[in-house]
C-alpha cells in the first residue's frame, strides 16, 4: 500500500475497496459495480494477499451462487420451494400496503411481488422504500390454501449489500485527515481512474464529471473525441443516474405522462445524461421547448398542473473534426441536432462546457489498482450532499464582474457549489481554494458564452467575464482558449487577387467568405467555381464581372479584358452556406488580380451592390462586424450608407478596427488596395 492507501484504510475502514479487484471479477460477473464494490468491500479490506485472494474466491463463489439472474427466475423460485428455503441476491424494492397494514416487498430480477416483509427491516434500512437496495436474503417457502392472496414465499432473514444509510459526520470528520490534493486523488481512484498518470487539468474535468450528482437541476454538456469515457460515470459508477441511449425520448418519459398521472424520469434520477447528442430526437413537437423550461427553471407544465424536479440533464457526445476546424468554421455546439444548434436560448441554460479534448484517450495505464471508496458509498455521499448548498461561498471574497448576466451568474455559483461540496465538503476551505474554483467555473460558462456569441450575436457580446476581489478591488479577467476565430483573416500580405468579406450565409449564420481570383493570358473569358448550385450566389458574382468589364478603365488604364482569362474561386470558409452579398468583394478580387496588387493586410470588405453600382447597405452590422473581429480582421472597408448604423455597434468592438468608408465600388477598390 502506498501511504494514501493506509490512510483511507485507517480512517475510512470497511468503506474502502482495491479497484483492481472490481475490475477482474467484473469482466466475468455481469452484476452491478456498486453490488460488487460491497461484497470486497466486507472479505477482502486487508493488506494480506492470502486473506485478499480467498476474499476474492469467497466473492466469486456467493455471487455464483446466489445472485438472481432474470433468465433463471422460475428455475430459483422452483429450487425455494423444492429445498423449502434458499439464499438468493437480488434487488429489493418496499411499499406500505395501507389496505392490509403491512409492508410488501417486490424483487426485481425474481419477479416477486406482496412478498411481506417485517417492519424491522423496513425500520434499519429506509432505503428499502426509497428506491430499493440490493441484499442476501434467506428465502423460505409455504403455501397455506386457507389464505387468500398471501404470497408462499417468505424473508426470513435479510443483509443489505448496499449502503442501507450513510453518516455524513463519518465522511465530515475523515475529509480532515486528508489534504486538498489528496482528497482529490481520492475522488478519483473512487470512480476507478488513476491520479498519478492525469495532468491537473484532466482530474479537475473528472470531477466536474461528478458536479450533475452533487448538484441539483444542473445542465452540463461534454464534447469531445471517442473513448474519454464520457458517459462510463453515469452508466457504471452511480446507481442515481440513468444513460438515455441513441437519444430517442418522448416528453412522458423523460418529463411526466398525462394518461397515467406519472412523473418521467427527471422525477426518479439524480442525473440524466443523453449518450450521442447528435442523436437527441423527441417524437413530440413541444419536447424541446418543455426541456428548455425544465433547464431554466426545474420545473414544467403539463396539463393544469405544474410540475418540479431536480435532476440534472447532462450531453455527451462526440466531436469528428479538429476543435481548431471547428472554431474556424462554426461553433463547439455543432454536433447538436439542427433543432438545437440553431436554438441559442436552448445553449444558454448550459450551465458549463466541458471540453471533452483536453481529456486523454483511456488506456490501460489510466484505471487505478489503488483504494478508493466503495461505489456505493461514494454515491450516497454524492446524493446526500444534494441537500447542502455552498453557492454563496464567493461572496465573503469576490464579485462577479458586470459582463455576467443572471444566467451566466447562476452557473457560476452552481459550479462553484458542485465543486466546494466535492472537495471542501465540510466546508473549510480559504480565500485561495475558492478563488481557483471560481476561475474554473468562470472557464466553462465563458466558453458557453462565447458559442453563443458566433450562433445569436450581439445579443451575447458580453464574454469578458471577470471577478473583483472584496478587498483590494482589483478585477482578474479569465479566458478560454477557444475564444478566438482561429485567426481566419492571416497577418501579412494575401496574394493578389485574394479577398476576404463576411456576410449571412443561407443558414442563417454569419459567415467568413475568400475569394481568390487568378488572371492568366487568354482572350477575355470568365470562369467561377465554388458557387455549386446557388442562384444567388452565381448572380451576384457576376453582377461583379460585368461592372468590371463595364468600368476597368476608371480603375486603371492597365486592366486588360481581350488578352487576359479571370478564373474566381469562392471558398465558404465558415460552412454556413453561401451569401448573395459577394459583388463587391468580388469586384475588388478581380481589380487586384488585374493590376497585380494585393489588397491590405487583415482587411474585411463589406457590402454588396447592384449592376447598375448602387450600393447596398450592411444588415445586422454590429453582428458582422464582431464575426470580422473573431476571424481576425483588424481593417474593415465599409459603405458609407452603413455609417448610421455604428450607433449599434459597441464602442470597445468599433475601437477594435481601423474603419474605411466608400461612396462606390471603384472608391472601395482604390481604398483597398491603399491607392489614392
Amino acid at each position: 500500500m502506498d501511504n494514501l492507501d493506509k490512510k483511507l484504510n485507517e480512517y475510512f475502514a470497511g468503506r474502502v475497496v482495491r479497484k483492481d479487484l472490481t475490475k477482474k471479477i467484473k469482466e466475468g460477473a455481469n452484476v452491478p459495480v456498486y453490488v460488487l464494490e460491497y461484497l470486497l468491500g466486507m472479505y477482502c479490506a486487508t493488506e494480506d494477499e492470502e486473506s485478499i485472494a480467498e476474499g476474492v474466491e469467497r466473492v466469486k463463489k456467493i455471487l455464483a451462487d446466489n445472485f438472481v439472474r432474470p433468465d433463471e427466475a422460475e428455475k430459483i423460485k422452483s429450487k425455494i420451494r423444492e429445498l423449502g428455503k434458499f439464499t438468493v441476491i437480488d434487488k429489493l424494492t418496499v411499499k406500505l400496503n395501507a389496505k392490509k397494514d403491512l409492508y410488501e416487498a417486490e424483487f426485481s430480477n425474481l419477479g416477486l411481488k406482496g412478498v411481506p416483509i417485517a417492519p424491522h427491516y423496513v425500520k434499519d434500512f429506509d432505503k428499502l422504500l426509497g428506491g430499493g437496495i440490493w441484499c442476501i436474503l434467506k428465502m423460505d417457502y409455504f403455501f397455506d390454501e386457507d389464505v387468500k392472496d398471501a404470497s408462499p414465499f417468505n424473508i426470513s432473514n435479510l443483509t443489505p449489500i448496499q449502503m442501507p444509510n450513510l453518516d455524513l459526520d463519518e465522511i465530515m470528520e475523515g475529509r480532515k485527515k486528508f489534504t486538498k490534493d489528496e482528497w482529490i486523488d481520492i475522488l478519483i481512484r473512487s470512480i476507478g481512474m488513476e491520479p498519478t498518470t492525469l495532468d491537473e487539468k484532466v482530474k479537475w474535468h473528472l470531477l466536474l464529471r461528478m458536479v450533475p450528482l452533487v448538484e441539483n437541476n444542473y445542465n452540463l454538456c461534454e464534447l469531445g473525441p471517442r473513448g474519454t469515457g464520457k458517459s462510463h460515470l453515469y452508466k457504471e459508477i452511480s446507481p442515481n443516474s440513468i444513460l438515455v441511449s441513441g437519444g430517442q425520448t418522448t416528453v412522458a418519459n423523460l418529463f411526466y405522462n398525462m394518461s397515467s398521472k406519472q412523473i418521467g424520469l427527471v422525477g426518479m434520477w439524480d442525473t440524466v445524461a443523453f449518450d450521442e447528442v447528435a442523436g437527441i430526437n423527441f417524437k413530440d413537437k413541444d419536447g424541446i421547448q418543455i426541456m428548455k423550461d425544465y433547464m431554466a427553471s426545474g420545473s414544467f407544465a403539463r396539463g393544469r398542473e405544474e410540475k418540479n424536479a431536480s435532476a440534472s440533464m447532462v450531453f455527451v457526445g462526440n466531436i469528428n473534426q479538429s476543435v481548431e476546424s471547428l472554431i474556424k468554421t462554426s461553433h463547439l455546439f455543432e454536433p447538436f441536432p439542427d433543432a438545437m444548434s440553431s436554438d441559442s436560448a436552448f445553449f444558454d441554460r448550459i450551465h458549463y462546457y466541458l471540453p471533452g479534448w483536453e481529456i486523454p484517450k483511456m488506456r490501460p495505464e489510466f484505471f487505478t489498482n489503488d483504494y478508493g471508496f466503495i461505489t456505493d458509498y461514494l454515491s450516497e455521499f454524492l446524493r446526500e450532499l444534494r441537500k447542502r448548498n455552498f453557492s454563496d461561498s464567493i461572496d465573503k471574497y469576490f464579485k462577479l464582474g458586470n459582463n455576467l448576466n443572471q444566467r451566466d451568474t447562476i452557473a457560476v455559483r452552481k459550479t462553484v457549489s458542485g465543486m466546494v461540496k466535492l472537495i471542501y465538503p465540510n466546508g473549510e476551505f480559504g480565500k485561495d481554494e475558492i478563488e481557483e474554483i471560481l476561475r474554473y467555473a468562470l472557464v466553462g460558462r465563458r466558453r458557453v458564452k462565447e458559442q453563443l456569441k458566433k450562433i445569436g450575436g450581439m445579443e451575447f457580446y458580453d464574454v469578458q467575464f471577470s471577478y473583483i476581489d472584496n478587498e483590494t478591488f482589483n478585477e482578474e479577467f479569465v479566458a478560454v482558449p477557444e475564444q478566438g476565430g482561429g485567426k481566419i483573416i492571416p497577418e501579412g500580405m494575401n496574394r493578389a487577387g485574394h479577398v476576404y468579406t463576411v456576410a449571412r450565409g443561407k443558414n442563417g449564420m454569419i459567415g467568413v467568405y475568400k475569394i481568390e481570383t487568378e488572371v492568366i493570358n487568354g482572350n477575355g473569358k470568365f470562369e467561377k467555381s465554388g458557387l455549386a448550385s446557388d442562384r444567388e450566389a452565381k448572380e451576384s458574382i457576376e453582377t461583379a464581372f460585368k461592372y468590371f468589364r463595364a468600368n476597368s478603365k476608371n480603375i486603371s488604364a492597365s486592366i486588360s479584358l481581350t488578352n487576359r482569362d479571370y478564373m474566381m474561386y469562392v471558398q465558404d470558409i465558415a460552412g454556413v452556406g453561401l451569401t448573395p452579398e459577394l459583388s463587391l468583394a468580388a469586384f475588388v478580387g478581380l481589380c487586384s488580380g488585374a493590376m497585380n496588387k494585393p489588397v491590405q493586410s487583415q482587411l474585411a470588405v463589406l457590402g454588396s451592390f447592384s449592376i447598375g453600382g448602387t450600393i447596398n447597405k450592411i444588415e445586422e452590422l454590429a453582428n458582422v462586424l464582431q464575426v470580422c473581429f473573431d476571424a481576425g480582421a483588424k481593417k474593415v472597408l465599409l459603405p458609407m450608407s452603413s455609417a448610421p448604423d455604428l450607433t449599434t455597434v459597441p464602442p470597445e468592438l468599433f475601437a477594435k478596427f481601423q474603419t474605411s468608408f466608400y461612396t462606390s465600388p471603384e472608391d472601395a477598390v482604390f481604398k483597398a488596395l491603399g491607392v489614392d
